[in-house]
């Protein structure tokens, strides 16, 4: 490949590299950058601010190069704050903002307004002054009016309740401003209470529940939305209590709240009308330099059951008009995709096809003249390979069966007892055995590395724990129950002095090649797997790969026991999916000591990850006693790694960086320890934690979807339910106790 760059073939691959570089420059110039970035901040997630958010997608076709940005607080002063900081840091040209409260989100308006960001606020109000523009409806009338409407339904007497929306908000303060103001001009119009909901359905459902005083002759109650006018009517409908309701947001569709006063659920809203049309065409004027009202009033109205059915109908063709215009304006898109994609293309083929045809053809010739010298080469060297391979398993075998033997005999009292004139000719039988596997070694590695390029003479026999018995770190552990292991070898002698080593630990099977071996492990399923490599019928690598690909099989640990010591062949081993792979002639006590390892690996990685399956504590009784043997340093950063999770479930903000920093780890290095050991990444292991705390929650108590999905991390119930159905093939609603 070298000789190939410096002949005229390699003139013609750089130029090519040069063409592409050319192609990557055109792709790169045609991409248009948006000519405003607009930034938009909503204070929570609801019907009515989807609605808006879809006016404001729906007029950028209008608005050549606007890009919006958009980020929901979901009702907290915090996430709002870092959302705004956020969007100023990406480099918006406008900030377009919804504060969640009056005074807390001042501070982070205000530093994008210093910073020169024109500041629009829409709906709700700050205690400042700095910002561009105000957009939204005037809510201390909107008060007003719905207090002269109850008033006149209640011909001036009557006792009314009103639930006000978040506390703080500014529209919140001046509804009630309003509302108060109306019904003080009846005096026999009383206001019962003002409870204290959050523009949620569910706070105004719990607010009514804990109020302590009577409701039982409410005539009339005010929600400051229509969602807090539902919760209350539900909660009083509970209690046998009826009254008439009221709210404010009038949003179209089914369930909203003009479709609430055609049905008579609601005796009437007021339009809370969202313009997001409006909103950006103002932000487009600003970002222009266009004139513009810096404190623009919608006007809105009240919705009554005369009116309901004539907006319900303008809206639904308002809003097939709009389906039909973004239809239209993705076909165009696509259009203008393809059109541009084409003209790049035909700018290009004619030169690149005749210059890919100059260079392929320039390599077709080199290589040709080439690949018959490589083919012969290759096969001298698999020829070379296959020879002093089957030279060292025929060597290395019966060394196995000399040394091991010798070995295991040294260790016995008769020998430790024995006269000095028969000890020593036992250790000139060790000595001179030892010698001679050496001696093999070496004219074996002398012989390969010499002739073949592509093994690497650096490559050593196995790891020191592999191949010598004075290297074994670990005792065996003498199991409670035998572990089952089953031996494959094609050579009788090995698999008797095999049986000979392990019998006192394990229950012992063997097979005398890979396919009765393939057929023994299917049905026995055994613990652990010892294969020799060259096998008849079918070999050691062949083996290896059906056992860890059959589905009974795949979690079986596997040693592969062999004369191949080339580097290159020890690589095709573990390729094959094999655990370990120990060189003969080989030292009893190594292979003991690995096979221990890793069956005592096995069964705590098992053990812990069943526990952190469950994500919840279980009680003393039910807990599983702990292992008696040490922990090892991945079992020990593991249990830890499991400890944070289940104390931090609840926090949404919890991610990879958290996790790593508390560990001591950067993403990528937590990342990669985390999928060596469990196979999972950090991210899968978490999302599986929050949803088994959830279903535990769901089964076992009466909390509701939402609260189980805030409870365990989730920052949105909708996607909660989604990743259930994918986690466990069914809806949380299927759990919920009833």
């Amino acid at each position: 490949m070298r000789d190939m760059f410096r002949s005229w073939p390699g003139q013609g691959v750089r130029i090519c590299l040069l063409s592409l570089v050319a192609v990557c420059l055109l792709t790169a110039c045609s991409k248009r950058e948006p000519r405003y970035v607009i930034g938009v901040s909503q204070c929570s997630a609801d019907i009515w601010r989807e609605k808006q958010n879809a006016e404001l997608r729906m007029d950028t076709y209008f608005q050549d190069g606007v890009e919006l940005r958009f980020a929901s607080a979901y009702d907290s002063d915090e996430r709002q704050i870092e959302q705004i900081d956020s969007l100023i840091a990406s480099g918006i040209d406008l900030l377009i903002v919804a504060p969640n409260q009056v005074a807390t989100i001042s501070p982070a308006i205000d530093r994008a307004y210093d910073q020169g960001i024109p500041v629009i606020v829409f709906e709700r109000k700050t205690n400042s002054k700095k910002y561009t523009a105000f957009m939204g409806a005037d809510n201390h009338e909107m008060g007003r009016l719905m207090g002269e409407y109850i008033a006149s339904r209640l011909n001036g007497h009557g006792k009314v309740l009103q639930i006000m929306g978040l506390k703080g908000s500014s529209p919140a303060i001046d509804r009630d401003k309003g509302f108060k103001e109306a019904i003080s001009h009846y005096p026999q119009i009383t206001l019962v209470a003002t409870l204290q909901g959050d523009w949620t359905q569910q706070s105004a459902y719990d607010a009514i529940k804990a109020f302590k005083g009577d409701l039982s002759d409410i005539d009339f109650v005010f929600g400051q939305n229509d969602r807090m006018a539902l919760g209350a009517r539900q909660a009083l409908k509970e209690k046998g209590i009826e009254s008439k309701f009221c709210g404010i947001d009038g949003l179209p569709g089914e369930g909203g709240g003009i479709a609430c006063v055609r049905d008579s659920i609601l005796e009437a809203s007021y339009l809370y009308p969202t313009h997001g049309d409006q909103l950006l065409q103002l932000a487009v004027d600003i970002l222009d330099g266009k004139p513009y009202e810096k404190e623009i009033q919608l006007k809105s109205a009240i919705v009554t059951a005369d009116n309901a059915n004539v907006l319900l109908l303008q809206n639904e063709e308002m809003r097939r008009q709009s389906q039909y215009l973004d239809e239209l304006h993705k076909m165009a898109d696509s259009y203008l995709e393809q059109l541009g994609l084409q003209r790049t293309i035909t700018f290009l083929a004619i030169g690149f096809i005749v210059l890919l045809l100059a260079v392929i053809v320039s390599i077709y010739l080199y290589f040709l003249q080439r690949a018959r010298i490589h083919q012969e080469r290759t096969k001298m060297e698999r020829e070379q390979l296959d020879f002093y391979t089957q030279v060292s398993h025929e060597l290395r075998t019966p060394l196995t069966l000399i040394e091991g033997p010798l070995s295991q005999l040294s260790e016995t009292k008769e020998i430790r007892e024995a006269g000095a004139e028969t000890s020593g000719l036992f250790a000139i039988l060790r000595r001179n055995a030892h010698q001679l596997t050496e001696l093999i070694n070496k004219m074996l590695n002398m012989q390969t590395t010499g002739n073949i390029d592509d093994l690497s003479a650096s490559q050593q026999d196995v790891s020191p724990i592999e191949t010598t018995g004075h290297g074994a770190t670990s005792a065996l552990e003498e199991p409670t129950d035998a572990a089952t292991v089953l031996i494959v070898d094609d050579n009788a002698d090995i698999r008797a002095y095999l049986r000979t080593i392990l019998q006192n630990h394990y229950q012992i099977n063997e097979a005398a090649d890979g396919q009765q071996g393939l057929t023994l492990a299917n049905e026995i399923v055994p613990d652990l797997i010892v294969s020799d490599v060259m096998m008849p019928v079918m070999n050691g690598l062949e083996f290896c790969q059906r056992v860890k690909g059959g589905t009974a099989t795949s979690h079986i640990p596997v040693i592969l026991l062999t004369a191949r010591a080339l580097g290159q062949q020890q690589i095709e081993g573990y390729e094959s999916g094999a655990d370990a792979y120990i060189t003969k002639p080989f030292s009893a006590e190594v292979l003991l000591a690995r096979i221990d390892n890793l069956l005592k690996s096995r069964r705590q990685l098992k053990n812990l990850f069943a526990k952190l399956d469950d994500a919840s504590p279980k009680p003393k009784s039910q807990e599983q006693p702990q292992a008696t043997v040490p922990l090892q340093k991945e079992d020990s950063f593991l249990i830890k790694f499991r400890g944070f999770i289940e104390s931090n479930l609840s926090d949404s903000d919890l991610n990879v960086e958290t996790i790593g920093a508390e560990l001591g780890l950067s993403r990528v290095q937590l990342y990669r320890k985390v999928k060596a050991l469990t196979g999972q990444s950090p991210v899968e292991l978490l999302r599986s934690a929050r949803l088994q705390k959830g279903r535990l929650l769901l089964e076992t108590t009466d909390k509701n979807i939402s609260e189980v999905a805030y409870e365990v991390g989730f920052t949105a119930p909708s996607y909660f339910t989604k990743c259930f159905k994918d986690e466990f093939g069914i809806s949380p609603s299927d759990l919920e106790v009833q």
